[in-house]
């Protein structure tokens, strides 16, 4: 559902620290007489907690509290949930069994059922080495955000010896998550791990390295030197964001979202055209994005529930 109103998170913000497993928060109601009357609502945690939002602006505070991911918008993807919408309106009854009757949904289903009645209580870590030296590095810059997301690679640590836990120690209701677990995780961490430092959404940050450099670099192909290149306009940046994406990009949106966030990350800076004062120019900082293999394919896997055996490891598999 869409948030009732954009100060919902802000009123979250204990309980999404884990301050307190209860919080109280005062509502106005209405009452049968047609007056207004004031409400205590208690708010019982610890919950995992999940929005959506078309809106880019957002709150520090909630940016080092949350992962920001980005759904793709790919052609592909795009075809795919058409014809799904075309199957599902064609004929209800028979997209749903074709939807129940999926072989992958199914064993999913089959994994986190059998997951369930396990009942595991903990998930130890085996060796910490590996998250020390990514975090503690000599060349690393600590900063202050990085003691949360130091519990998120944590978190996806022990999902991953939670969703392969016919093959991890076991002590009673505990497991210990292994290197192949760590390593899995830190794998996953990379691929966001740049954007959600920079306080960005994926898809922002995607704009940035597929759209605006791309769009600055065809401008200044002709340019040796550094001082002579010159930025590009966002009527370009609008242009080129097309060429990419098949879509139109609303300029106020790119004016006042998409720029302001990416000036405050640092990965570009605006200037006026020397030539003409009303226009502004945008210069990336950065040119060359981080290499990174995209791999997010998944291969069928379950849980047998008589014998307990897994048909498959998800190890680095996990659909994220």
């Amino acid at each position: 559902m869409d948030q009732p109103n954009t100060a919902l998170l802000e009123r979250l913000r204990s309980l999404l620290s884990h301050d307190d497993k209860e919080i109280q928060a005062k509502i106005t109601d209405k009452n049968q007489g047609g007056g207004n009357r004031t409400k205590t609502v208690i708010i019982k945690g610890f919950p995992s907690v999940v929005f959506c939002s078309a809106g880019l602006k957002m709150d520090e505070q909630e940016n080092t509290r949350f992962l920001l991911l980005s759904p793709q918008i790919s052609q592909e993807k795009i075809r795919e949930s058409i014809v799904a919408t075309i199957r599902k309106e064609t004929d209800n009854n028979s997209y749903r069994n074709w939807l129940e009757e999926a072989t992958a949904r199914k064993l999913l289903k089959e994994r986190i059922l059998a997951i369930k009645n396990e009942g595991i209580t903990e998930i130890n870590i085996k060796d910490s080495s590996r998250i020390e030296a990514l975090f503690l590095g000599r060349e690393k810059k600590l900063k202050p955000r990085h003691q949360r997301d130091v519990k998120r690679l944590m978190s996806l640590v022990r999902a991953f010896a939670l969703i392969n836990w016919l093959w991890r120690d076991r002590d009673g209701t505990v497991i210990t998550a292994n290197d192949d677990d760590v390593e899995a995780a830190i794998k996953l961490w990379a691929k966001i791990s740049v954007s959600q430092e920079l306080n960005l959404p994926p898809y922002v940050y995607n704009v940035h390295f597929d759209v605006i450099v791309p769009a600055w670099t065809t401008k200044n192909a002709d340019s040796d030197e550094l001082l002579e290149k010159t930025g590009v306009t966002r009527q370009e940046i609008c242009k080129k964001y097309f060429e990419v994406y098949g879509h139109p990009l609303e300029d106020i949106k790119l004016r006042q979202q998409i720029l302001p966030m990416l000036e405050a990350a640092g990965l570009v800076s605006q200037q006026s055209d020397k030539d003409d004062k009303r226009k502004m120019l945008v210069s990336p900082c950065f040119p060359d994005k981080p290499s990174g293999d995209e791999n997010n394919s998944v291969k069928p896997s379950g849980v047998d529930h008589d014998t307990k055996k897994d048909t498959e490891p998800w190890i680095n598999d996990i659909p994220f």
